[in-house]
């Protein structure tokens, strides 16, 4: 006899509230609450969900977000019930060392985790960003009776996850693309940690979405198996239709199954306790010892037997697709895998070529858009925009195309959404397909700083561009003038931060974050006109080390005497400043170091190299000095305070950032 639908959800309830108590730490409310609906999308019954556990990276799988990530046991029950690589040892170590059920789900951690949640509203944004990728995979590979593109994104998220305002950021602009695809379940059940929301959260939040252009179902009862399934299977008739995604409402009782405290806070973010823990066993009529599932459910949740047929029957369709067009299936499982063009080298010394040959001093923003033109051709990946800055941030090119809601682009407008546009870019960067980059003001990577830190996280390529570096910006002012942020955005781990200081350092700076496989970047650039740099082949060998020897002068004594370091725009002041150390007769060596993330990576010798040893270091930079300490500096030139309102060079005036000061605080250390 199979498994009913009760008998399946208590599973879920028993495995997340036992793997709770084990570890005395964790959230067993939302799995408790949310198994119902986890049964009507996930039983292979259903036939609502698409997916292989034998594969987890089938490409045309649906991809399934717990944007509510605190709730990580219901994911982690999913997984291990439907046949992914995920034990029940592994459910019996959760939230322990070098387990793969951590806390949170963690990308990479496991099998079947699509994103890292948690930080609430995130998953949701990376969902739109999911969505929104394969609505234009199916747009570009898509032909006439062959549809290889072909699924649907699925997201649990919470109360948290709506107050969250990234959230409202990314699902207004899901509504305004009309992303059918997109299914969103919402667990209503009322509670947060600070208990019932109602004296701080009394949105109407299903006509928030249908003012976003989302289609909304509403009053589902969230336990309710069938009630659940028909909403979704509704959700999945309006996809063809195109009229915008779907938000599903579902009433649900936190902790449910628990005598003493369903319906409470106190199940949401504790341990039930052992007695507690046997009343509800009691109660749900769970018979089984603790991490023990009976044969016949596991057999009513086993989906690897139909998700093998799905997939070996899209691998067939995939197969008639290729025959009848060879180039477009040789494009799209190159881009799948995440491997770039074989040309692209090629690409980027015939542009390093060009720009030595061109010396143009120009502004650094100027420089990345030439090097977007430049790479486009090779990269028909490129998935760009702009937080309402594109005539700004320079990140559109002449052969883009703006996405529109009902036609196909490669250039997004993501409004005045910093962190959203952020969040929905690591959705893109993780579905595959596209390579997604996206722009704003330095001073406004605060508002997606957390997004860049998950990038961090899950060691996804996305691409992240901030202009106007610096109080360069001028007349702008302090709330404009950037000042802790460039060393802030290098405190992060695993993100790399490119501040070039001309042209030639702009390609290097594109083409190393688009090649870096393992983790996300950011390229610093600047408003105002930056000198072009002379350099040898070798030089340019190194810019792509972080850091190189730009100029090593020498005056009357061979050896240098001081190290002047500098990124971005104070490269050139520090030039000048050598020039005038070596007249009066201080042998300088310049280093220009535009990626001290990439530089602190390269070998002890080679930074050896670069640096000198025993020789006396100054670096200039316009921002906190805080960073440049690490390198033993006997001196940093920098801000310590914010900026002012005036034009550019007054400023830099002001604040030290002249030949003169340069020379005179070398020739004080020097001392």
């Amino acid at each position: 006899m199979s498994a009913s639908n009760k008998q399946m959800a208590n599973a879920i309830r028993a495995l997340s509230m036992d793997a709770v108590q084990k570890a005395n730490s964790g959230h067993p409310g939302m799995p408790m609450g949310m198994a119902d609906i986890a049964v009507a999308l996930w039983s292979p019954a259903s036939g609502l969900f698409k997916h292989n556990p034998t594969d987890s990276k089938w490409f045309d799988r649906d991809r399934f977000i717990l944007s509510n990530g605190h709730g990580s046991m219901l994911l982690y029950s999913l997984l291990h019930l439907t046949g992914y690589k995920l034990t029940m040892n592994d459910i019996k170590n959760f939230r322990q060392l070098h387990s793969k059920t951590a806390g949170h789900p963690e990308y990479g951690f496991a099998e079947g985790i699509e994103t890292t949640t948690g930080p609430l509203g995130q998953g949701i944004a990376n969902a739109v960003g999911m969505a929104l990728t394969e609505k234009l995979l199916a747009q570009e590979f898509n032909k006439d009776g062959h549809n290889i593109v072909d699924h649907s994104t699925f997201v649990f998220l919470g109360d948290g996850c709506m107050m969250e305002g990234v959230s409202h950021e990314a699902c207004a602009l899901a509504g305004t693309l009309n992303l059918s695809k997109l299914i969103a379940i919402y667990d209503d059940n009322g509670i947060s940690i600070d208990g019932q929301v109602d004296p701080w959260f009394t949105d109407d939040t299903p006509k928030r979405f249908e003012s976003y252009g989302w289609n909304v179902i509403r009053n589902v009862d969230g336990h309710d198996v069938a009630a659940v399934k028909k909403a979704i299977e509704d959700a999945k008739k309006n996809a063809p239709k195109d009229t915008g995604p779907t938000l599903i409402c579902c009433k649900t009782t936190i902790g449910f199954g628990s005598p003493k405290f369903q319906g409470t806070d106190k199940v949401h973010g504790a341990a039930l306790g052992a007695e507690e823990v046997a009343a509800t066993r009691a109660h749900i009529g769970w018979e089984y010892p603790a991490f023990e599932v009976p044969q016949d459910i596991y057999d009513a949740w086993d989906s690897k037997t139909t998700g093998a047929a799905a997939q070996k029957e899209w691998q067939e369709r995939f197969n008639d697709y290729a025959k009848k067009f060879p180039r477009e299936a040789k494009e799209f499982t190159r881009r799948m895998k995440g491997e770039l063009p074989a040309d692209f080298d090629k690409a980027v010394e015939a542009y390093l070529k060009t720009c030595a040959e061109k010396a143009e001093t120009i502004a650094s923003r100027k420089a990345s858009q030439n090097a977007i033109e430049a790479y486009a051709p090779s990269l028909p990946e490129f998935l760009g925009g702009s937080a309402d800055l594109t005539s700004s941030n320079l990140t559109n090119w002449s052969t883009c195309v703006r996405l529109k809601p009902g036609q196909w682009g490669n250039h997004i407008s993501y409004g005045v959404r910093e962190f959203g546009m952020s969040a929905i870019m690591n959705g893109i960067a993780l579905h595959g397909g596209y390579l997604p980059f996206g722009a704003t003001f330095l001073t406004f990577s605060d508002y997606s700083r957390n997004a860049l830190r998950m990038a961090a996280l899950m060691k996804i390529r996305t691409l992240f561009v901030f202009t106007h570096d610096s109080i360069g910006v001028g007349e702008d002012g302090p709330t404009h003038q950037p000042v802790e942020h460039t060393a802030s955005l290098r405190l992060i781990p695993n993100l790399d931060v490119w501040r070039p200081c001309d042209t030639t350092e702009s390609v290097v700076a594109w083409a190393q974050s688009i090649k870096r496989p393992d983790g996300p970047s950011t390229m610093i650039y600047t408003r105002q006109n930056l000198q072009f740099q002379k350099r040898n082949a070798t030089q340019t060998k190194n810019i792509a080390k972080g850091g190189y020897v730009l100029r090593d002068v020498k005056a009357a004594k061979e050896k240098a005497q001081i190290v002047l370091i500098a990124t971005g725009s104070e490269v050139d002041l520090i030039v000048k400043a050598a020039d005038v150390l070596v007249a009066k007769g201080v042998s300088t060596r310049v280093v220009s170091m535009p990626c001290t993330n990439v530089f602190n990576r390269q070998t002890a010798a080679y930074k050896k190299s670069v640096l000198g040893e025993g020789i006396a270091r100054v670096a200039v930079e316009a921002g906190v000095t805080d960073t440049w300490w690490r390198y033993q500096c006997a001196a940093v030139i920098g801000m310590e305070c914010f900026g002012e309102s005036a034009p550019a060079p007054e400023l830099f005036k002001l604040f030290g950032f002249t030949v003169e000061n340069v020379v005179n605080t070398a020739l004080s250390v020097l001392q």
